[in-house]
C-alpha cells in the first residue's frame, strides 16, 4: 500500500509540473510573480507536516487516506480558481497543506514497511512516485495540446486518490480495543527520549534533504517552462521535460534499491556532482535533445539524495514515534522542495531561466561539499565514513 500512496502523490505532481505554464498563463503572471505565488505552498505545508506526523502515530494509515484525497481536491480547486495572483496564492496555500501532510504520511508508511520486512521500501516507493510523475506529465501534456481545460488531469488524480484512499481505509480498520489509544500515547511518551537522542541526525538529514529536494523540484516544476520559453518547444512537447526527469529518477531508484552502499556520504556526494553537471548542461543549451539529456543527468543525480537521508535518519527510531521522526526530516526537506521553484523564479526574473539553472547547479555543488562533513558531525565516529545501507537501502 505505500507504493499506491506514492503513485497517487507522484501523479499529482506530474500533473502540476506539466500544468505550470498553462496555470501561469491562465493567471496572467510573470515568472517572478509565479515564484512569489509558489511561496504559499510552503506557507500551507509547514504547519501541516508536524501535525500529520503526530496524527499518523495516533490514528495510523487512515490519515494517509484523508491526506491523499484532500490533495486531489486541492489540485482541482487551484486549476479552477487560479485567475490572478491572489487567487492562485490562496489556492496554493491550501494545496501546500494537503501536499505537506500527504508527504509525511506516505513516507511514514514506507518507513514502517521497510523496517517491518527489511526490504528497501523507501527507495522503491520513491521510484513509484517518479514513475507516476512520468505518466502524469505525458498525459497532461497531451491533454493540454488537445485544448482541454487545465482542470481535466486534476480530476483524474482525484479519482485515483479516491480509489487508493478507499483501499487504505479498508485495510487499516481499528481493532475494538478501548485501551488502544491510551497504549499508543504511553508508548510514544516512553519513546520520546529515544527520539531526542536521534534529533541531531534527523536535523542534519533534513538539511541535506532540503538541498536535494530544492534541486529536484526546481527541475520538476520549471522544466516545462524552460522547454517552452528557452528551447521553444511546442505545447505537446513541454510535458517531456518533467516526464524525462521523472523517468530518469524512477529508473535510477529502482536500479539502486537492491544495492548495498557502504558509505552514505559517497552516495550523496556522487549524486550531487552528477546533478550539478546535468543542470549546467541544461543551462548552457537551447537544443531540445541536449536539454533533455541535461535533465536526465540531473535526475540520475538527485534520485539518490532524499531516500538515502530519510532511510539513514529513521532506521533506528522507535516505532511509536516514527511518524514524528519522519515529519522532522520531511518538514526540513520539504522546505527545500518548496523553496526550489521559488528560487528559480526569482533568479529567472533577474538573470533569465539559463542563469537560474546555473544557480540550481550551485545548490547541487553545495550539497556535494557538505555531505561528508555534515554526516561525520552527527554519526558516531565508527560509522561516520561507513554508513550501512540498512538505513538508506541505496
Amino acid at each position: 500500500m505505500p507504493y499506491a500512496g506514492f503513485t497517487v502523490f507522484g501523479a499529482f505532481w506530474g500533473v502540476w509540473g506539466a500544468s505550470v505554464p498553462a496555470i501561469r498563463d491562465q493567471a496572467g503572471l510573470t515568472d517572478g510573480q509565479l515564484g512569489t505565488a509558489l511561496l504559499f505552498i510552503a506557507a500551507g505545508a509547514l504547519p501541516a507536516m508536524p501535525l500529520a506526523g503526530r496524527a499518523v502515530d495516533r490514528w495510523g494509515q487512515r490519515v494517509t487516506a484523508i491526506t491523499l484525497t484532500s490533495l486531489g481536491i486541492a489540485g482541482v480547486a487551484v486549476a479552477v480558481t487560479a485567475r490572478d495572483l491572489p487567487a492562485l496564492s490562496v489556492g496554493l496555500a491550501v494545496l501546500g497543506a494537503s501536499s505537506g501532510a500527504a508527504d509525511v504520511t506516505i513516507n511514514a508508511a514506507a518507513g514502517s514497511a521497510e523496517r517491518a520486512n527489511g526490504r528497501p521500501v523507501i527507495t522503491r516507493a520513491h521510484g513509484f512516485f517518479s514513475l507516476a510523475v512520468v505518466a502524469a506529465s505525458l498525459v497532461t501534456g497531451l491533454l493540454n495540446a488537445a485544448g482541454l481545460p487545465v482542470v481535466v488531469p486534476y480530476l483524474l488524480v482525484v479519482l485515483a486518490a479516491g480509489a487508493v484512499s478507499a483501499a487504505i481505509g479498508t485495510g487499516d480498520r481499528p481493532q475494538a480495543d478501548p485501551g488502544r489509544h491510551d497504549h499508543a500515547r504511553t508508548s510514544a511518551a516512553h519513546s520520546r527520549p529515544g527520539l531526542r537522542a536521534h534529533l541531531p541526525l534527523l536535523l542534519v538529514a533534513g538539511a541535506l534533504g532540503a538541498l536535494g529536494f530544492a534541486v529536484e523540484n526546481a527541475h520538476q516544476s520549471w522544466s516545462a517552462v524552460y522547454l517552452a520559453d528557452t528551447v521553444r518547444a511546442g505545447p505537446a512537447l513541454v510535458g517531456t521535460g518533467p516526464a524525462v526527469f521523472a523517468l530518469a529518477v524512477s529508473l535510477t531508484r529502482f536500479a539502486i534499491s537492491a544495492v548495498k552502499a557502504r558509505r552514505a556520504w559517497i552516495v550523496l556526494t556522487a549524486g550531487a556532482v552528477i546533478s550539478a553537471a546535468g543542470t549546467s548542461l541544461l543551462a548552457l543549451t537551447a537544443s531540445l535533445p541536449l536539454a533533455l539529456l541535461g535533465l536526465a543527468l540531473a535526475a540520475v543525480g538527485t534520485a539518490v539524495l532524499f531516500p538515502t537521508v530519510l532511510g539513514l535518519a529513521t532506521a533506528n527510531v522507535p516505532a511509536a514515534t516514527r511518524g514524528a521522526a519522519t515529519s522532522v526530516v520531511s518538514t526540513m526537506a520539504y522546505l527545500g522542495y518548496l523553496a526550489g521553484p521559488v528560487y528559480v523564479g526569482h533568479w529567472a526574473q533577474t538573470t533569465g531561466l539559463p542563469g537560474a539553472m546555473l544557480a540550481v547547479a550551485a545548490l547541487s555543488t553545495a550539497l556535494a561539499l557538505l555531505a561528508w562533513p555534515a554526516l561525520r558531525a552527527v554519526v558516531p565516529s565508527r560509522d561516520s565514513t561507513e554508513v550501512s545501507s540498512k538505513a538508506a537501502s541505496t
